[in-house]
C-alpha cells in the first residue's frame, strides 16, 4: 500500500515541525472530546504539512507558563487552543505573557472588533450597546493580549486570537479555532507548502514477531538513507477478515518518494528471508 504523506522532522531545508496545545480541563475530565487535534492534522496534511507533536494541558496557570516556556524555546510552530476568554479558568492570555516576561494589555484592533461585536449583538438596546457598562467592560478583557502579538482574525464572532513568536492562540470552540488554524496556515507558512513528496508504503505479514523482524528494519534505515520502517502489529481484526483476521503485522516504509519502493523491496524480501510469508496490499482507490 502506498499513499502521500509529510515528513514529521528535518533538518534545516526541511518542513517546519508544528506542535499542537490543546488546553482545557474539560479535555483531561472527559466531559468534551478534543476535536482540535484530528482537524489540525487534516488542515496541515491538505497542505504537504504534518504535525510533529501534541500536548494536552490543564487549566492550570504554573503548568500552562513551563510548557509554553518550552515551546517558546524549541522554534516550533505552535497552536494553541483553549483559555482565551474571559472566565476565571481562561488563564492561556495571561501565561503566555509571564511564559515570554512580557505584560498584557487591551490589543487595539481587538478593542476595535470586541466592541463592534457588542453593538452587532446589542440590536439597538442602547444598555447592551453601552460600551461603559461593567459586562461590556470584562469582555473587553478578551482583547487583552501579550504586548507585541498580532491578532487572528475569527470569522465565526470577530472575538480574535493572538500571534506571537509563531505561536498562534485561538478559542477552544472547534467552529471557530479551525477556520482561524487555516487562516495561519495561508497567511504564514504558505512558502512551506507541498515541499517534499513523502509516502509511506507497506505489506502484511501474518504471525510476524517484531523481536525478530527488528534487526532487518534497523539495517533498512541504515542503508537508506532519509528512510524510516514502521510496525503496526494487531491482534486480529475479524471485521476486515481474510488476513486481517488473524494476528499479523503491517510492516512499510516512508520517506522521500523517490527511494521508497527501492527500500519497500529490500524490507520485503529480507522479511520473506527470513521465512515469513508476506502480502501486499492493493493501492488505495483514487
Amino acid at each position: 500500500m502506498s499513499k502521500l504523506l509529510t515528513p514529521s522532522t528535518g533538518q534545516a531545508d526541511s518542513p517546519r515541525r508544528f506542535g499542537l496545545l490543546v488546553i482545557g480541563d474539560e479535555i483531561l475530565s472527559g466531559r468534551r472530546s478534543d476535536k482540535h487535534l484530528a482537524k489540525f492534522i487534516e488542515l496541515l496534511g491538505e497542505r504537504g504539512l504534518s504535525l510533529t507533536w501534541a500536548r494536552y494541558v490543564a487549566d492550570d496557570p504554573e503548568q500552562i507558563i513551563q510548557t509554553l516556556k518550552d515551546t517558546f524555546a524549541s522554534g516550533d510552530v505552535v497552536f494553541s487552543t483553549g483559555g482565551i476568554g474571559a472566565t476565571p479558568d481562561d488563564h492561556t492570555r495571561a501565561c503566555a505573557a509571564k511564559a515570554l516576561g512580557l505584560t498584557i494589555a487591551l490589543h487595539p484592533q481587538a478593542k476595535v472588533l470586541i466592541a463592534a461585536r457588542i453593538q452587532a449583538t446589542a440590536e439597538g438596546n442602547l444598555h447592551k450597546a453601552d460600551l461603559n457598562t461593567p459586562e461590556n467592560q470584562h469582555r473587553f478583557k478578551m482583547g487583552e493580549f501579550p504586548v507585541g502579538c498580532e491578532i487572528i482574525p475569527n470569522s465565526y464572532n470577530q472575538i480574535p486570537g493572538f500571534r506571537i513568536q509563531e505561536h498562534h492562540f485561538l478559542p477552544g470552540f472547534p467552529v471557530m479555532a479551525a477556520p482561524m488554524m487555516a487562516w495561519c496556515l495561508d497567511q504564514h507558512y504558505a512558502h512551506l507548502f507541498h515541499r517534499s513528496q513523502w509516502a509511506e508504503k507497506s505489506f502484511i505479514v501474518p504471525s510476524g514477531i517484531e523481536s525478530t523482524l527488528t534487526p532487518l528494519m534497523e539495517q533498512i534505515e541504515r542503508d537508506f538513507t532519509g528512510i524510516k520502517v514502521f510496525s503496526l502489529p494487531s491482534v486480529g481484526d475479524p471485521i476486515r477478515g481474510g488476513i486481517f483476521a488473524q494476528r499479523h503485522i503491517e510492516l512499510g516504509v516512508k520517506g522521500d518518494d523517490s527511494a521508497l519502493d527501492v527500500a519497500w523491496d529490500a524490507l520485503r524480501q529480507g522479511t520473506i528471508a527470513l521465512g515469513y510469508e508476506v502480502h501486499d496490499l492493493p493501492l488505495p482507490s483514487a
